[in-house]
């Protein structure tokens, strides 16, 4: 089992919770509080996706 280190979980109105998180080997992760499900990539690939959704390449599922 890997062993992340997560943060504070980021919720929304409904309790719709997310943290990061990342492990002793740089991976990165995001993952729901209310599943425990996680995704996990490099730390690259998560500023990336980060960057994205911020410039608004996500809305369109709003």
């Amino acid at each position: 089992m890997t062993d992340i280190s997560w943060d504070d979980a980021f919720c929304s109105e409904g309790a719709n919770c997310f943290r990061f998180g990342v492990d002793g080997e740089g991976k990165a992760y995001i993952g729901t509080t209310e599943t425990g499900e996680y995704v996990a990539d490099s730390m690259e690939a998560l500023r990336a996706l980060i960057s994205a959704v911020k410039a608004g390449a996500a809305d369109h599922l709003l």
